[in-house]
């Protein structure tokens, strides 16, 4: 997550590089190799991580009132495989892709949002809960097979969580065969002023569900000491020098 000079950014239709960091799909799989330091505390992040989605879809939904924000759920199942050397982290799960994009920005169009994705044995459900800056709000519920099929469904009733050690309030939605659940708190995974990332489960006919959740407050990110710290968590650097070069690593 370091901001870095236009210089060095090169891309092509199957590849994006941004500094010593790429991403690349050649056809079958996303391969993105991340070679960063952390921040706040300065540690090497280099490794390997491969999605190989099982379905991609074209769904895309405007967000906002205006249509200026753009969600996409570009492959709502599939497998990751992650190889890391600093840590050496190895692992296999399950695995998302979507894509957020948008021509303002999301503090002038949304107050806030909750989202999950919960792991089904069928495929996945996805709930997102926008509050939008114009007082509206948006609630949207789909269900989605490993083949790529997308049904929108009623959201089953919302349940809230504990707030974030932040205060961030949080809110989820479960899914089951039946069409609802009772989402339950597991852990935090990422605990911001501004933003909360957890694991949830959820009740399902053959078990407890896994579900990844995330919590938005950009009413939060607006303030000016939320401001202040982003430069800690999200390094800039200088450096002049040009990605090209790492191209050929990722084809």
């Amino acid at each position: 997550m370091t901001e870095r000079r236009r210089q060095a950014l090169a891309q092509t239709p199957q590849t994006l590089v941004i500094g010593p960091s790429a991403v690349n799909w050649d056809g079958t799989s996303l391969r993105i190799l991340i070679d960063e330091r952390t921040a706040p505390l300065p540690r090497r992040l280099k490794g390997e991580v491969r999605f190989y989605p099982s379905a991609i879809t074209a769904l895309g939904i405007a967000l906002d009132a205006d249509g200026r924000h753009l969600w996409q759920p570009l492959a709502p199942c599939g497998r990751v495989e992650v190889s890391f050397e600093k840590p050496a982290w190895r692992w296999t799960g399950g695995g998302y892709l979507d894509s957020n994009s948008g021509s303002t920005p999301l503090e002038d169009a949304f107050i806030r949002w909750d989202w999950s994705r919960s792991h089904l044995a069928d495929g996945a459900a996805i709930a997102y809960d926008v509050t939008r800056r114009d007082g509206s709000a948006r609630s949207l519920a789909l269900r989605i097979t490993h083949e790529g099929q997308i049904d929108e469904v009623s959201p089953p009733p919302a349940v809230s969580l504990p707030p974030s050690r932040w205060r961030i309030a949080r809110s989820a939605r479960a899914f089951n065969h039946g069409g609802g659940g009772t989402p339950r708190l597991v852990r935090t995974l990422e605990d911001a002023p501004f933003y909360a990332r957890s694991l949830l489960t959820g009740s399902a006919p053959s078990g407890a569900s896994l579900i990844m959740h995330e919590s938005l407050s950009l009413d939060r990110f607006r303030r000016l000491w939320v401001q202040a710290l982003l430069p800690f968590r999200m390094p800039r650097s200088a450096s002049p020098a040009r990605a090209g070069s790492a191209l050929p690593s990722v084809r």
